[in-house]
């Protein structure tokens, strides 16, 4: 089935895009007609698959490597991204990780390291996209925006998570990270949406999904009864970044199946 080119002509960068849920989002950006760069920070071969399959399907994308939580090679990255595609129309915060621990056993090494990615690191690429956006302005004939961010986040920057409070933080942090960057570029017609994952089939959280006994286990906490997989994510982030979504700014999507919907309570009200 030929996909509808909504972002043609459109450049995006995904960040962390070179498995799981990042993946999934480049690929449907790259279907919906965007040239896409596909960052990663450790495994190039990775990266490198999505854009041969991108490229085998008659999209554009190209693999760049940069630590999000490190200034220069943010910078150096959105050079890359400009001298490949002249500038940037969508941003996709993606890139994340957990560094799990009881919170009395939490290293501080542990917390800097999950802030910095999945916080600061979307406070370096979204300066950068904001500054590109607000030089362009809008093009006409391009897009209704003069850019569009996404900031993926998490059910997790509503349901407090014991054990993983350094990533819970973060998450909280993107949420109203995003809606005050949205609140002070909408003037320029610049578009910022947070999506917030449930549970997503992804090698983050193989260990949840992996058994049969661990799968069934983590569908008690999804009304709906299935595991995501990163397709649905990219179906969302394709959709949110095209005109179809022009009025959608400063609010999170979620998408979880239900699990914000605190299904503990199901049978206990």
């Amino acid at each position: 089935m030929e996909s509808i080119q909504t972002l043609k002509g459109q450049s995006a960068l995904v960040t962390g895009a070179d498995s799981g849920i990042g993946k999934g989002v480049a690929i449907a950006l790259a279907n919906a007609g965007a040239s896409v760069l596909i960052n990663y920070v450790h495994n190039h071969d990775a990266a490198q698959e999505v854009v041969n399959e991108i490229k085998t399907t008659g999209g554009t994308a190209f693999a760049s490597h940069a630590d999000v939580s490190k200034e220069e090679e943010v910078q150096a990255m959105f050079a890359e991204m400009y001298k490949q595609y002249g500038t940037i129309d969508i941003l996709v915060n993606n890139a994340g990780l957990q560094k799990d621990s009881r919170f009395v056993d939490m290293t501080l090494d542990q917390w800097n390291t999950v802030i910095s990615t999945n916080l600061t690191g979307q406070f370096l690429c979204s300066r950068e996209a904001a500054k590109e956006f607000i030089r362009r302005g809008v093009v006409e004939g391009r897009s209704k925006a003069a850019g569009k961010i996404i900031c993926m986040s998490s059910v997790h920057e509503v349901i407090p998570w014991a054990g993983h409070v350094n990533y819970a933080a973060s998450k909280g942090g993107i949420s109203m990270f995003m809606k005050s960057i949205a609140q002070e570029l909408a003037p320029h017609k610049i578009r910022v949406v947070g999506i917030g994952p449930g549970a997503i089939k992804t090698p983050i959280n193989k260990s949840a999904w992996d058994t049969p006994e661990e799968l069934a286990k983590l569908l008690t906490l999804i009304p709906y009864n299935r595991i995501g997989e990163p397709e649905d994510i990219g179906k969302l982030a394709a959709w949110l970044v095209s005109d179809e979504a022009d009025y959608i700014t400063g609010t999170t999507i979620f998408i979880d199946g239900g699990m914000t919907l605190y299904p503990g309570f199901a049978d206990n009200g």
